[in-house]
């Protein structure tokens, strides 16, 4: 893929093209776009809901990379690459509860749930449990890099991208308000939607509300696409907003619990942003959601989706009304992203154009994408130098 093509996506919105079709089909292109885009930055993995309880850890695959979640002894959520120190095992293969250390079931090395290697059977021959060759200290397991904002755990593999708090300030800043504790719903709010699509479309889709008369018809009834705006925070995040955001009541005319001290404009208003990369926000005065987008290949992709709320205890019938509802207007999507991928095949598709004036928050995402592609590749120049 050349330099020329990105400079096409670069351009002001009025002249710029989408990013070319090996950004969606091509192996080798996206691998190089991974290391820029994913790997390189803070990306959502999981939620802290995944691992309630000290001792709890859930191995997970992330490009191909096996990690592990867990929440520590002393009830710290870290994440680790899933591999003994020794001959490289995977150490925890299903979700499960750690009752002493995590051990290799190898060689059975075993590890304390903060990562320090706590005991080497025999590695000194039998009977002999040091050598000194095997320093512990340092061949604990290996930590990478994580941050928790809005209960979802953010990684950076990399492990040299700026400081969360550093590069989201201000979407921090933007939803200060909601700096409240979420509570997940549970069981029954949390889903996994499998699509058959690149990653990059979920995100492209979601952050505008161009599509919502014909896509979401019953949605746009009542918050029709005049009664949205957009949300542009170029390299950061972009998105969308809606102006008459309605509470869900149940046969009862209760509704969930606010959140407390919101300001009035929350009312009615509620915002959905896509955080770039890869995880997907909506806030409203009584609920929130997640979505974490996990590439599974080029052309396939989970979407996490987790439901949260002001209080742990809310009406079980309410909340299992609310997640159909989102289930219903997600799967809507389905259809969109899957028809774009296949689209992406045609080889006299240039990466299509924006409208200029409803497209802004797609266009963004595919400028941070470009511009993250060209600080890799410059990076990777001046070290081949």
């Amino acid at each position: 893929m050349s330099v020329s093509s990105l400079s096409a996506v670069r351009r002001p919105i009025a002249q710029a093209q989408g990013l070319p079709n090996g950004h969606y089909t091509d192996p080798e292109v996206i691998r190089e776009e991974n290391a820029a885009v994913i790997l390189g930055q803070w990306a959502g993995l999981a939620v802290t809901a995944d691992v309630p309880e000290p001792g709890d850890a859930v191995p997970m695959t992330f490009l191909g990379i096996p990690l592990l979640l867990l929440r520590d002894r002393g009830g710290v959520v870290r994440v680790f690459q899933n591999i003994c120190r020794h001959r490289g095992m995977i150490l925890v293969e299903q979700p499960r509860k750690i009752e002493g250390a995590i051990r290799c079931p190898y060689h059975s090395w075993c590890y304390s749930t903060e990562g320090r290697l706590v005991s080497t059977p025999h590695v000194g021959g039998p009977g002999q449990n040091t050598h000194e060759g095997i320093k512990r200290s340092e061949l604990g397991l290996i930590e990478v890099r994580s941050h928790i904002w809005r209960d979802v755990v953010f990684i950076n593999v990399s492990g040299d991208a700026a400081p969360f708090e550093e590069v989201h300030a201000e979407a921090i800043a933007r939803w200060a308000e909601f700096d409240k504790p979420l509570y997940h719903g549970g069981a029954d709010s949390r889903f996994i939607l499998p699509v058959n699509c690149n990653w990059k479309l979920a995100v492209e889709n979601y952050c505008e509300s161009y599509h919502l008369p014909w896509v979401h018809p019953g949605l746009n009834s009542y918050s029709r696409l005049e009664d949205h705006y957009h949300i542009e925070s170029p390299g950061r995040f972009s998105g969308q907003g809606t102006l008459v955001y309605r509470q869900m009541k149940g046969e009862d005319g209760k509704s969930f619990p606010d959140f407390d001290g919101l300001s009035e404009k929350w009312n009615t208003a509620a915002e959905y942003i896509s955080l770039f990369p890869n995880v997907l926000f909506g806030v409203h005065r009584d609920h929130a959601f997640a979505i974490v987008l996990v590439p599974e290949a080029a052309d396939r992709t989970q979407e996490h989706i987790h439901l949260f709320y002001a209080t742990p205890d809310t009406d079980p019938a309410l909340r299992a009304r609310n997640t159909a509802l989102w289930k219903m207007v997600f799967e809507e999507d389905v259809f969109v992203v899957e028809g774009m991928q296949r689209g992406r095949n045609s080889p006299g598709f240039d990466g299509g154009r924006f409208s200029p004036a409803m497209d802004g928050p797609t266009h963004l995402f595919h400028d941070w994408v470009a511009g993250k592609i060209e600080d890799h590749r410059s990076r990777a120049a001046q070290a081949a130098e």
